[in-house]
């Protein structure tokens, strides 16, 4: 399973550039813990998600001995919240979580184990995808195991805006192979889209002549997908014949059948066989590696796909929505040349670029800290513009320098760039560390809404001693690129809950419902800049809620609701 390792000490930060710790919190292990994602969740709180051996096991009990999935709840002061494993009888590892809109989490990850402990469906081949959907509390409320009778991995996972899913990452069923008798990729990229209960409703397979890995999967406005793949592949322009009982499909302009023969189905799920289209990659790469670009649209089919490198090895990290389309960022080794026209300065820059919503270039630049510059994370800042519309004000890039075959004063730390909304850089500063232990990996970095920065990793003396470390960093200068509302309310309308959050620094708040003749029917107090409020219970109708800060007389924060 594939898996960023980054030796930088970031993780336990000074008091440099205005910036300041507001917490940090370590969690323990004796064993290689491996750290992969962070979320922050609709109440402002976070989880944090891994793979973990678990300590203090019974060794005579039938507990897993290998790495399960690893969930950690934190609220908004850095306290654990929960804390949950998800076993099978073999290696379990996670590798991407995603908060959902109604407060759960989608967890997805590679299994390679059969019908055992939590897993509640048999292995379908050497590893296969495994989905868990829990709610607010960590509780288990579905789950389903996604592979063939080959090898399948995890790399990212969505929801789209029909509350559904997109599970992405990678095979290596051999299909496609067969189908021209001769060199095909190593692996291929893997797409499930799954409805709102778990249900697999299809599956595609994507893929070139080399091998095609995907990085990164977000949702699109339109309910379909964006998909950022890491590509080695050359396109497939001659017509593919996958012979099946003459039963072809047409796909993308190439012909493909449903599987290699009735007895041995391309997709399997717990729920039994399901059909796989197939969508070859009809863009050729300009160099060893490119970023290959390709929209799904609501029906999991390929709208479009782009292809942007240079003449070397150009590798996707992440990317996100903007107000005219995306933004896609990673790292370049290439010179000018392919269709890259931004300078290579030293080692490996960041190159990032700007598309519309139909994948047609809007810029390019690239950017240099010196020696190897890897990306971490790329946030969109918001504005507020005329009649009340967000737009686009720049991007937050985050990431650190590995030093390669010397040692310079900034390698291997933290820096945090911001740009424009035209790619002009606007400012760059360093996250110095201190008290740095032997073995630091910066794994995720992640805006708040208030401008604080989250940043996730594992921390130890020695290798295979790794304990988790997350940090909140406050820092004036992002506070400064966030419009701060006093009071805001979302979603608004509201069904069953709505949170409130609140833009001032406070100790505590009184939280007050009123009904349109002024009576108030709800009241709660809180420590949190962000509270959920149940609304369930109220008519529809009209409603104003309060915050009043008993500090802080003098504001009047009120704002009304809509309950549907």
């Amino acid at each position: 399973m594939k898996r960023l390792s980054i030796s930088v000490g970031v993780l336990v930060l000074c008091h440099v550039h205005a910036q300041k710790v507001s917490w940090q919190k370590n969690v323990d292990s004796n064993t290689q813990d491996f750290l992969s994602g962070l979320a922050v969740t609709i109440d402002g709180q976070y989880l944090v998600s891994g793979s973990s051996i678990q300590k203090d096991q019974n060794p005579n009990s039938n507990q897993n001995k290998g790495y399960d999935y690893h969930i950690l709840k934190l609220d908004q002061q850095g306290q654990k919240v929960w804390e949950r494993y998800f076993s099978g009888n073999r290696h379990d590892y996670l590798s991407s979580t995603v908060s959902t809109r109604e407060g759960g989490f989608l967890l997805a990850g590679t299994s390679y184990s059969s019908l055992a402990l939590d897993k509640k469906a048999k292995s379908n081949g050497s590893s296969d995808i495994w989905v868990i959907k829990i709610n607010e509390n960590g509780e288990e409320e579905w789950q389903q195991t996604i592979g063939t009778r080959y090898s399948e991995e995890a790399r990212s996972v969505t929801q789209t805006t029909d509350q559904g899913y997109i599970v992405a990452g990678s095979t290596n069923h051999p299909t496609l192979r067969q189908a021209r008798g001769k060199g095909y990729g190593s692996k291929d990229v893997l797409v499930a889209k799954l409805d709102k209960n778990g249900k697999v409703i299809g599956q595609l397979i994507l893929g070139g002549k080399g091998l095609d890995e995907v990085e990164k999967v977000i949702p699109t406005k339109d309910g379909g997908v964006l998909m950022g793949i890491y590509s080695r592949s050359g396109a497939i322009n001659e017509e593919l014949k996958i012979n099946n009982e003459g039963d072809s499909a047409d796909h993308g302009g190439a012909k493909a059948s449903a599987g290699v023969d009735a007895s041995t189905p391309l997709g399997m799920t717990g729920e039994g066989p399901i059909t796989i289209n197939y969508q070859p990659k009809t863009t050729d790469n300009h160099g060893e590696g490119d970023y290959w670009i390709v929209k799904l649209d609501r029906n999991n089919k390929v709208q479009w796909e782009r292809n942007f490198g240079g003449s070397e090895d150009d590798h996707i990290r992440t990317l996100a929505l903007t107000d005219t389309g995306y933004i896609i960022g990673g790292e370049s080794r290439s010179e000018t040349s392919g269709n890259k026209r931004a300078k290579l300065e030293e080692g490996t820059d960041l190159w990032v670029l700007a598309l519309d919503e139909d994948g047609n270039e809007q810029w390019q630049r690239s950017y240099n800290f010196g020696n190897r510059d890897v990306l971490m994370s790329l946030n969109e800042i918001r504005e507020q513009r005329e009649k009340n519309q967000d737009g686009t004000k720049g991007f937050l890039i985050g990431g650190y320098t590995q030093s390669e075959g010397k040692v310079e004063k900034n390698d291997e730390t933290f820096w945090m760039l911001y740009i424009d909304r035209n790619g002009k850089e606007v400012w760059r500063k360093y996250v110095e560390g201190r008290d740095k232990k032997r073995e630091e990996r910066l794994t995720s970095a992640l805006l708040n809404r208030d401008g604080s920065y989250i940043l996730a990793g594992t921390s130890a003396e020695e290798l295979g001693k790794e304990n988790w470390k997350v940090v909140k960093l406050l820092d004036s200068d992002l506070e400064d690129l966030l419009e701060n509302k006093d009071i805001r309310i979302y979603p608004n309308p509201v069904k069953d809950y709505c949170y409130v959050e609140i833009g001032l620094d406070f100790e505590s708040a009184d939280i007050y419902v009123y009904d349109m003749t002024g009576k108030v029917i709800q009241q709660s107090q809180t420590k949190n800049k962000v509270t959920k409020v149940d609304t369930s219970r109220l008519p529809q109708g009209v409603y104003i809620i309060k915050a009043s800060i008993p500090t802080q007389k003098d504001k009047k924060l009120t704002t009304k609701i809509v309950k549907e």
